[in-house]
């Protein structure tokens, strides 16, 4: 089947109130910033974990569990809820209320006198931040037309080097210059405030024709249908074993250095943020453009190009994980930031192209909550296993796991090519029905 014009995935061009739509590079200024706070939340527990600790006593097991579970278990649950209640309600709202909620949580981080108020507060952030992103994914697509969309996703796909800048360096340094608890409070207030801009000036877009008056499917109803799509399976597998992959070794990335060229563990964390951070920041920006030019005339050749940049991306961290010297794996880290930092934009842009508005936010958030639960359980833990069991706490051991568990991408790299063989069938099939 030959694939349809860019026409035939318009923007919408006017607000639900029938008034003109925000102008599109505004919209998406303020939605980056509301993803900016977002990442930037989830880092400042993280950045200011030794004084919160230090500040209630606390193991590292209870600031672990405030860093991950507290946050992650009730994200996970609210997830699809919010995102099926974006797909019939206004994503503006949802989107500006998550912010607002999140960010009234976070002032009440700063606020906790207990461990459990602590503890109560992180679920908060994590019940608001379920809100956010795929209701923005689905915002994006009705905003931007098919040729602006790569550029689009890209763009708020730096929201994470950003908000991990504010989590893990600007934290601190309101921390140093006041205390901890100011730190929480200023994000908070930041958040509130861009809550209510986004709120009164972003307008709502209109709803496509065929979304109007159709009859709501239940979720589990929805989610069957969007199980059973198989283009949603594949790009659910590519951003599943492609964060897989990353998120273990970003993980494990800085103990590698430390060990492995005997660096202190802060000179470790710098040298490996910085190597691959900042080429990432360009890579995904890169990414966005060249997939808005490529994809004009064919969609699915964005999934080509995901497969292409994680696939070499792969290959150059394993050299990486094998680097004889500290020189080399940073010359190596170059081209495997670029290359790795712009691939998942492919599953934000394919999910809008490939559902109708009726179900957008939701097959959005089942992807990320799919890829968010298998990344985060599974990829580290066995490499560190791995790593325990061949050689203790040394690098050959890390390097041992790391190689077990970095090439799981390659699975995410069939997901994209299968995807390319689908996505014009599945799509017709699901906008027709």
């Amino acid at each position: 089947m030959a694939a349809p014009s860019i026409s035939s995935a318009p923007a919408a061009l006017h607000s639900a109130s029938g008034r003109p739509l925000t102008n599109r590079w505004v919209a998406l200024a303020l939605l980056l910033l509301v993803a900016i706070l977002n990442y930037a939340d989830r880092f400042l527990m993280s950045g200011l974990a030794q004084p919160v600790k230090a500040h209630f006593g606390v193991s590292d097991a209870l600031m672990g569990a405030l860093m991950g579970p507290a946050f992650a278990l009730l994200y996970a649950i609210f997830s699809l809820p919010l995102a099926r209640l974006a797909d019939r309600h206004s994503r503006v709202m949802i989107v500006a209320i998550g912010c607002g909620v999140w960010s009234f949580f976070t002032m009440l981080s700063g606020m906790a006198t207990t461990p459990a108020m602590l503890a109560v507060a992180r679920v908060g952030v994590g019940i608001g931040e379920a809100a956010y992103q795929a209701p923005a994914a689905a915002l994006i697509a009705a905003y931007f037309p098919l040729e602006q969309r790569g550029r689009a996703f890209a763009l708020l796909g730096t929201a994470i080097y950003f908000g991990q800048m504010m989590g893990f360096a600007g934290g601190p340094a309101i921390a140093a210059a006041y205390d901890w608890r100011t730190a929480f409070h200023a994000l908070g207030i930041a958040g509130i405030v861009i809550a209510i801009a986004t709120m009164l000036v972003v307008r709502e877009p209109a709803r496509e024709a065929a979304t109007l008056g159709s009859p709501p499917l239940r979720l589990g109803a929805t989610i069957r249908l969007l199980m059973a799509t198989p283009t949603v399976r594949h790009l659910a597998a590519l951003l599943t074993f492609g964060t897989l992959s990353g998120v273990t070794f970003a993980m494990w990335g800085t103990a590698l250095f430390e060990r492995a060229y005997g660096l202190s563990t802060e000179d470790a964390g710098a040298i490996f943020a910085l190597s691959f951070g900042l080429p990432g920041l360009f890579g995904t920006l890169g990414f966005g453009f060249i997939a808005d030019r490529i994809g004009r005339k064919d969609p699915a050749a964005i999934m080509r190009l995901a497969a292409i940049a994680l696939g070499s991306c792969t290959a150059l961290v394993l050299a990486v994980v094998w680097a004889n010297s500290l020189v080399l794996a940073r010359t190596l880290a170059v081209p495997a930031g670029l290359l790795g930092g712009g691939w998942s934009v492919a599953v934000m842009a394919g999910m809008q192209y490939l559902l109708p508005s009726a179900h957008r936010a939701t097959g959005t958030a089942l992807v990320l909550l799919i890829a968010g639960l298998f990344a985060t359980v599974i990829g580290p833990v066995v490499a560190g296993q791995l790593s325990d069991w061949i050689a203790g706490a040394g690098a050959t051991g890390l390097r041992v796991g790391l190689t077990v568990a970095v090439p799981t991408a390659y699975f995410g790299v069939w997901g994209a090519i299968a995807a390319t063989r689908t996505l014009e069938r599945d799509r017709a099939q699901l906008h027709a029905g």
